[in-house]
């Protein structure tokens, strides 16, 4: 029964992520990406992962996005010339075939029997148990500490960093 659903949902994620590279027009390309968004969130309802989903669509969907398409429209970008001229379509097709050969060498090595992954302590049940948003705040703010901190301290560095730069500009 989640066939239904997750072939719609992995065709539109597909799709979606393909017409963000090979669309010209940015604003475009940045709707696509929107449309990427939303199939990964659809995704991980299907994955019982519901706050992961949420947040998907709330900040990558909503928030980034959002300023992704201001800064575009701010900057006024226009049609982008064609990415492929034609001395570049040996190394497209080139590309292509190794793209194939790379999908061809996943198939085989994911068949079951071959790789044996180790199962970590979050089974399903474990998740069901405790509940999937207060495992995640918990492994957030004790396992994945120090990771989470040195997040924030780049992001505040990033920040600082930005308004530096659009200060040098304004005078």
């Amino acid at each position: 029964m989640e066939w239904v659903v997750f072939i719609p949902l992995a065709a539109m994620a597909l799709a979606t992520a393909v017409s963000v590279v090979l669309l010209r027009n940015p604003i475009y390309c940045a709707l696509s990406l929107i449309g990427t968004f939303f199939a990964l969130s659809g995704l991980y309802l299907l994955l019982q992962a519901q706050f992961i989903a949420m947040v998907q669509v709330i900040i990558y969907a909503g928030a980034i996005m959002v300023l992704f398409l201001f800064v575009i429209m701010l900057l006024d970008l226009g049609h982008e010339p064609s990415p492929w001229p034609r001395r570049d379509r040996p190394r497209l097709l080139l590309s292509v075939v190794l793209v194939l050969l790379l999908l061809l060498e996943l198939t085989v090595a994911i068949r079951p029997g071959i790789s044996k992954a180790i199962r970590g302590p979050y089974t399903s049940a474990v998740v069901d148990a405790v509940g999937n948003t207060q495992l995640v705040g918990r492994l957030l703010f004790t396992d994945f500490l120090i990771p989470f901190e040195i997040t924030s301290i780049i992001l505040l560095i990033a920040i600082i960093g930005a308004m530096v730069l659009a200060r040098r500009h304004l005078g």
